[in-house]
């Protein structure tokens, strides 16, 4: 009698799930084109630049780029990035020189280069575009 009882509500629930999910509309990202097709051009934003940089909205915040980078690189062999913010270039590009944190080694010892563990700086300090946000953000610093 227990396994009747559980394969019925075992049943009522998938049941429930089904009628949900057959009722909601799937939306994808790449809208109504087909996956075999190309996808269409995405809307190209304006970078926003600020001579002064950006303020922080929280205390470890990484510093947000304030000047454009696309044609910058940043690839295993390469870091343009380094030109003007490297330890040994920043004063002569007036530019913020790379964090300490950047300049360690594993064992949190000081190096004479860049770690390779913060070597791709965008996956942290990212450009500002001009667009409307994707999700609404109810965050307020302190």
């Amino acid at each position: 009698m227990r396994w009747v009882v559980t394969i019925l509500i075992a049943s009522a629930c998938a049941g429930m799930i089904w009628s949900v999910s057959a009722d909601a509309e799937v939306v994808s990202l790449r809208g109504d084109s087909p996956l075999d097709a190309a996808a269409k051009a995405f809307d190209r934003r304006r970078q926003i630049t600020n001579e002064r940089g950006f303020k922080r909205d929280w205390k470890q915040q990484p510093p947000l780029v304030p000047h454009k980078i696309d044609k910058d690189q940043i690839t295993v062999r390469a870091n343009t990035c380094m030109k003007c913010h490297g330890p040994d270039t920043y004063k002569a590009e007036d530019a913020p020189k790379v964090g300490d944190s950047h300049v360690v080694t594993a064992e949190d010892t000081k190096a004479q280069t860049l770690n390779m563990r913060r070597y791709f700086c965008t996956q942290c300090h990212v450009p500002q575009l001009d667009a409307d946000p994707l999700v609404t953000n109810t965050f307020k610093s302190q």
